[in-house]
């Protein structure tokens, strides 16, 4: 049987330590894939992965290309090219710019890997995400935004650091954009089951809810000079693992919305089950009227972008 292929399209800081991680779970070969102008530097970092197998004890072949030609049949391709923010930008700084990166990119994998699954990470996230799938016009289903992965892993590890408890007992939730307006639900926000709203003040909680806000913007700020990678390219290598073994796993993703929880034609961050069709269900909570609001008018800042594409 052949081995699944993953290409990882951007080798930065986010792209080359995706692609450690994709190879440390052995869950495929990987093509990590940069523009012509860096020259050897994606084949460089891909060897030095590669290198690392013996030490770890995997077989993923890994390969570093400025040419999209290796990466044809890949099963899943992750999207982390673009520009990084620096201090003082928001994510919808980026709009313009990454949007003919995203383009770009989507283009030559819908060429070369008609079939694939695409997971984007460029920010802004819901926005590219629009971009991904109208360049591609792959189904609905095949376009996946890694958002919500990742700033309920923010929101779990402020959790897990106030309350001295394992990350492994905290399962947090967060839906809407990728942005400022994002939605930490509290309610289902849970510490082996148990509501956070149980365990912890109000006043510690809208803390916790304000620093998974400023989550990025926090890293942004200390790093002076990029922003963060260590844990987006976690939450797009648990993504990756979910489809590739068909897991089934109910994550929260960036999905395709057409009126569900009454949105329609925008990428907004929702629960999903993740396995080998990407997105194979959308699942609906029975929000309060308060979360819906919420929802709604972070689905409104999403709206605004995608509009000042046009």
């Amino acid at each position: 049987m052949s081995r699944k292929k993953i290409s990882v399209i951007g080798a930065g800081n986010v792209g080359a330590t995706l692609a450690q991680r994709l190879a440390e779970m052995d869950l495929a070969d990987v093509v990590l894939v940069d523009i012509p102008q860096t020259e050897e530097m994606p084949a460089g970092k891909a060897l030095d992965i590669w290198e690392s197998g013996p030490v770890y004890g995997y077989d993923s072949r890994v390969v570093g290309t400025t040419e999209y030609g290796p990466t044809s049949g890949s099963d899943l391709a992750i999207l982390t090219a673009g520009v990084p923010r620096k201090p003082g930008m928001s994510r919808d700084d980026l709009l313009k710019t990454n949007a003919r990166i995203v383009q770009s990119v989507t283009e030559a994998v819908a060429r070369t890997s008609p079939k694939s699954i695409l997971i984007v990470v460029s920010n802004p996230l819901d926005a590219m995400c629009s971009v991904a799938l109208k360049t591609s016009r792959f189904p609905k289903n095949r376009v996946i935004g890694m958002a919500g992965v990742l700033d309920c892993a923010r929101m779990s590890a402020f959790i897990a650091q106030e309350l001295k408890v394992s990350v492994e007992n905290v399962q947090a939730l967060v839906m809407g954009g990728h942005g400022d307006a994002m939605v930490p639900l509290p309610r289902f926000s849970t510490v082996a089951g148990i509501p956070i709203t149980e365990l912890l003040p109000k006043q510690v909680i809208d803390r916790i809810i304000q620093r998974t806000r400023d989550g990025g913007a926090e890293i942004v700020k200390l790093l002076k000079t990029g922003s963060a990678y260590y844990a987006p390219s976690a939450g797009a290598a648990q993504m990756a693992e979910a489809i590739l073994k068909d897991k089934k796993r109910i994550l929260p993703c960036a999905a395709y919305l057409e009126g569900e929880y009454g949105i329609d034609g925008i990428f907004v961050g929702v629960p999903v089950k993740l396995g080998a069709g990407g997105i194979e269900e959308i699942v609906a909570l029975n929000l309060t009227a308060q979360e819906r609001i919420a929802l709604q008018k972070s689905a409104g800042a999403v709206k605004e972008l995608v509009a000042a594409l046009q």
